[in-house]
């Protein structure tokens, strides 16, 4: 099974046909087809001897993938403590979420 190291949004994931991942918001609707050019490193779980390595990115190599759904995440809550003067911030907000399905990699 083949395995690929992708940049998505500015994070690197590890993914393999068939994962499902949670990103940030891609503004995309659910069941559209994405593609991701930014393939660092393909690899086949069996054989990893034969891996292919970027430098720094894998020239016609994508991973193919498909929004399954955009949510909200779960609240996460800032605190800001100023000592001596009693003084404290509490802020939270909740991310906006994309939900991607993985269905292909393909390399050259």
């Amino acid at each position: 099974m083949l395995e690929a190291v992708v940049k998505i949004k500015g994070h690197q994931f590890l993914v393999k046909e068939g994962d499902l991942l949670k990103i940030d918001n891609l503004n995309k609707n659910e069941g559209e087809k994405i593609n991701f050019e930014e393939v660092y490193l393909i690899f086949d779980s069996k054989e990893p001897e034969k891996a292919v390595i970027g430098m720094p990115l894998i020239k016609k190599a994508l991973v193919e993938a498909e929004v399954i759904k955009n949510f909200r995440g779960k609240k996460i809550i800032t605190l800001k403590y100023r000592p001596k003067t009693r003084r404290k911030t509490k802020k939270g907000f909740r991310p906006s979420l994309t939900q991607i399905k993985i269905t292909k990699i393909v390399s050259s």
